[in-house]
């Protein structure tokens, strides 16, 4: 039991460390001090839907609908290139201190929450990792599967609450305009290279 319990957490760690939509939007809110316990509660419990509902069976679902698949694939490309180009056009912007702790915002919980849950369920590579990887090795556990899966699960609570907290508390320094020109242009790299990789991948999807 807890050996399962400790290979779901290991996996889920493994699964979620590599850089990605969601980490670098928690980071950038985190750094805001934009409601980052808020971001980080809403990733960690949609990977906990995303991963019960892979274990469970989804995953196999999933992976028998290609179209819709593909669906997700162009949706999570657009809307990562649209958030790719808002953080080049920040990383360029002079004059103004984004990430300062004095500055006023028309960011608002509503708008924040609607792009944490479109960063995540528009990503196909959320489905990926945690629908059809973490799903197809956590039925092999039968039994133990709801262990396995509260161990990922615990993996993206610690990983998205210490990334927010940790980001919030060096918020402070993190206020000279190259540290925030360098970040922001990290957060587009990011999201334009995952939106380059998908939409190659649902090309040779279509075409291959």
């Amino acid at each position: 039991m807890l050996l399962t319990y400790f290979q779901g957490v290991m996996l889920g760690m493994a699964m979620i460390l590599p850089i990605g939509p969601q980490n670098a939007l928690v980071l950038s809110q985190g750094m805001r001090r934009q409601f980052p316990v808020m971001v980080a509660s809403l990733c960690a419990i949609s990977d906990a839907i995303l991963i019960s509902f892979g274990v469970f069976g989804g995953g196999a679902l999933l992976s028998q609908s290609p179209i819709l698949l593909q669906v997700v694939t162009w949706g999570g490309v657009l809307f990562l290139a649209w958030y790719g180009w808002g953080a080049f056009r920040e990383a360029f912007k002079t004059g103004e201190n984004v990430f300062s702790l004095d500055a006023q915002t028309s960011n608002t919980r509503y708008r924040i929450m609607l792009t944490v849950l479109a960063v995540t369920w528009l990503n196909p590579h959320v489905y990926l990792d945690t629908v059809v990887v973490l799903g197809s090795l956590g039925e092999q556990f039968g039994d133990l599967r709801l262990w396995f899966v509260i161990g990922c699960v615990t993996a993206s609570i610690v990983w998205f609450f210490s990334l927010a907290l940790l980001s919030a508390w060096l918020a402070p320094w993190l206020q000279k305009s190259n540290a925030q020109r360098a970040i922001n242009l990290v957060v587009g790299i990011v999201m334009w290279v995952i939106a380059f990789q998908l939409a190659r991948h649902a090309l040779s999807s279509l075409f291959g």
